[in-house]
């Protein structure tokens, strides 16, 4: 019965054990490095809704346009095309708009202006999306410098105390060694994750604005054009007159 009486009177005087801890908390824990995980961590949102934003402005269902804009450039509709293209938005329409307006040069020379457009619009498909790269890969750093932060902290500790310190003293070092290294790991996953969604979304906008490019060029150039003859080649009597004496001097 002492043993028991003991046991209880010991529990009696540990302290409550907090059973969840707030982000707040976490952070305050963490140490300064939290601080500057969560403005990764909120910047990484900013960039990741403002894309998709943009994106969405964009998109459209290019198989549909393109039927449509090269339906009117093969009845040579083209005041119609141009109004067509001037009620949508995006790379993929100034690709279009481009090469029906300047429909008047060669080939060679539409292709070039053509991909110039493209060329020029990739910049602004691909803006902000190497920033949401760099947070994902300098996020586990983050935690890693915290991590090795709380182990120098415990260190410490041990070597104040003459390697006396007991458990509640290095607490506060590992707690800085593992929240730091989990919320870096926590803001990078979901970066990489944007990341190479947001890539995924600009090599697909790429892709159409090449096909919409190589269509409407290839309809434009199979136009007939205004100084080609039309009717068909018939020889004028004088010449067949010529080539009878011809054969009967020969």
């Amino acid at each position: 019965m002492n043993i028991f009486s003991e046991i209880i009177a010991q529990g009696v005087n540990l302290a409550p054990i907090e059973e969840r801890m707030s982000a707040f908390q976490m952070m305050q824990r963490g140490g300064p490095l939290m601080a500057v995980l969560f403005v990764c961590s909120v910047v990484a949102l900013g960039v990741f809704i403002e894309r998709m934003l943009h994106y969405k402005s964009c998109r459209m269902n290019v198989s549909e346009f393109l039927s449509g804009v090269l339906a009117l450039v093969r009845r040579r509709s083209f005041p119609e095309a141009i109004a067509r293209c001037q009620e949508g938005q995006g790379p993929i329409v100034s690709v279009v708009l481009t090469a029906i307006t300047k429909r008047h040069l060669p080939p060679a020379e539409l292709r070039e202006v053509v991909r110039e457009v493209a060329q020029l619009a990739v910049p602004d498909l691909e803006a902000n999306i190497s920033l949401l790269g760099t947070i994902g890969y300098v996020a586990p750093l983050l935690g890693l410098l915290g991590t090795v932060t709380g182990m120098i902290d415990a260190f410490s500790q041990i070597n104040r105390t003459n390697g006396t310190a007991s458990v509640a003293e290095l607490s506060q070092g590992i707690y800085l060694a593992l929240i730091t290294t989990a919320a870096g790991l926590v803001v990078a996953i979901p970066c990489y994750i944007a990341h190479n969604f947001l890539v995924a979304q600009v090599h697909t906008m790429i892709a159409d604005m090449e096909r919409a490019g190589i269509e409407t060029i290839h309809t434009l150039t199979d136009l007939p054009r205004k100084d080609m003859i039309t009717v068909p080649f018939t020889q004028s009597p004088e010449k067949d007159g010529e080539k009878e004496q011809q054969a009967r001097k020969a």
